[in-house]
């Protein structure tokens, strides 16, 4: 697909069928808490009248759920309402029991009796195929992100939508809080560092929840069709009650783990920066009861929790900790490392406290490397979108030099994504 400039703005937008459904006006009355309304719960108490009449295929996983906790296919499988006549499950798979990397394959839910098909990976002409295979004419996406470029169901959603272009479906984004708010952040994705963890240009925190994200892809990166349209239709059903600068903790919903590795609402938090010691040969945490938070290898010891709480880093502390991970790097080896501990959510810049972390361990310990690929260094180069976060690092900058050098990009991705944002609130 030949890339398209990033300028396309407000016609682009416009040259698709695009409808955003409050969930005020979508839902009938129904007794809800005080707190955030989500896409989903919209259309379900409104007898999931956007989708009557219509052959649906939902894309979801274990965080498709109404406030009765009950999954949005099993409730529409047994309301009798809705035509699902296909699930497509993304990593991890549909009902979530595969492991990071991992996807459940093709086969029947034996809850529902609904063909389930593996999404993880797909691309664009996989996913029509099977649209086509399953009669698919509408498109139901709902699945929880954590708001990092590099978390892939936001890139399943992106290929997904490539194949509604494709077949002439219709595209519904049942819409969920992006849990760590609306704030952007950090560095963008350049030319020559797409994968499968950042599909597109965005930064690496983007700050919006995937219905705005949908509205981006299809404005600025879906391919026009013969007949000078993207999608067929976009219909985002929005949330009701969430404000941008609202962290997950304060919506009133339940938690559930988008993946077997994001246990709490902190772990999302602190994901956006903390995944980047994936690419080193330092744990993550897998394997442990608090992934993306401890943090550490067998070479490392107190210097570094003493030498990062003494930078004074807002929203969060360092302690020394010791664990011994169970799976992945380091899988039964002690590990001397930090506990991240977050002090006040709002003040959290995960990517600004990873970016310490690194300069930090880097300085500390000669045996700091990255993990063993070919060429050295490409997984990092892939998460910060290029290889500036790596040279910079090799040439010795400090972390307040390398978080200085993305200002401009993050400012620019801001004001950029401006007229896809949905939901009122702090927008920076």
């Amino acid at each position: 697909m030949k890339r398209r400039s990033l300028l396309a703005g407000a016609g682009a937008l416009a040259a698709a069928p695009l409808i955003d459904v409050p969930a005020a006006s979508a839902a009938e009355p129904a007794k809800h808490g005080k707190g955030v309304i989500t896409g989903a719960q919209a259309l379900a108490d409104s007898g999931w009248r956007a989708l009557a009449g219509q052959k649906v295929g939902v894309i979801s996983n274990p965080t498709g759920i109404l406030e009765d906790l009950n999954h949005i296919v099993d409730t529409m499988h047994t309301s009798g309402q809705v035509n699902v006549t296909a699930v497509f499950g993304p990593e991890h798979g549909f009902r979530g029991s595969a492991q990071a990397g991992g996807s459940e394959g093709d086969h029947v839910d034996p809850r529902t009796g609904i063909m389930v098909y593996d999404a993880y990976g797909a691309n664009a002409d996989k996913l029509a195929s099977l649209y086509t295979k399953s009669g698919v004419e509408t498109v139901v996406f709902d699945i929880q992100d954590v708001g990092s470029r590099f978390y892939t169901y936001i890139w399943t959603m992106y290929e997904a939508m490539l194949a509604a272009v494709r077949t002439g479906a219709k595209f519904v984004v049942l819409d969920r809080p992006n849990p760590v708010g609306g704030y952007a952040r950090g560095p963008m994705l350049k030319p020559g560092y797409t994968s499968g963890v950042g599909k597109e240009e965005i930064i690496q925190q983007h700050g919006m929840t995937v219905g705005e994200l949908a509205r981006l892809f299809n404005a600025e990166y879906l391919p026009l069709d013969a007949n000078g349209a993207r999608l067929k239709e976009l219909q985002v059903i929005q949330l009701k009650g969430w404000k941008r600068e609202q962290l997950f903790g304060e919506t009133g919903l339940t938690w559930v783990m988008p993946s077997p590795n994001m246990p709490t609402p902190d772990t999302a938090l602190l994901y956006a920066g903390t995944c980047l010691f994936e690419a080193t040969n330092m744990s993550e945490g897998r394997g442990t009861t608090r992934p993306f938070e401890l943090i550490g290898a067998p070479y490392v010891d107190y210097r570094w929790a003493q030498a990062l709480q003494a930078k004074n880093i807002p929203g969060v502390d360092f302690r020394e900790a010791y664990f011994t991970p169970f799976i992945s790097k380091n899988a039964n080896v002690l590990c001397g490392g930090v506990q991240v501990q977050i002090t006040d959510p709002g003040k959290v810049e995960a990517i600004v406290a990873a970016t310490h972390m690194i300069v930090e361990a880097k300085k500390l310990y000669p045996e700091f490397a990255w993990r063993a690929e070919n060429p050295p260094g490409r997984w990092i180069d892939l998460l910060t979108g290029s290889d500036r976060f790596r040279t910079m690092l090799t040439a010795g900058a400090s972390a307040e030099e390398i978080v200085a050098a993305w200002k401009s990009e993050t400012d620019a991705w801001t004001a950029r994504r401006a007229k896809y944002l949905l939901y009122k609130g702090a927008h920076r």
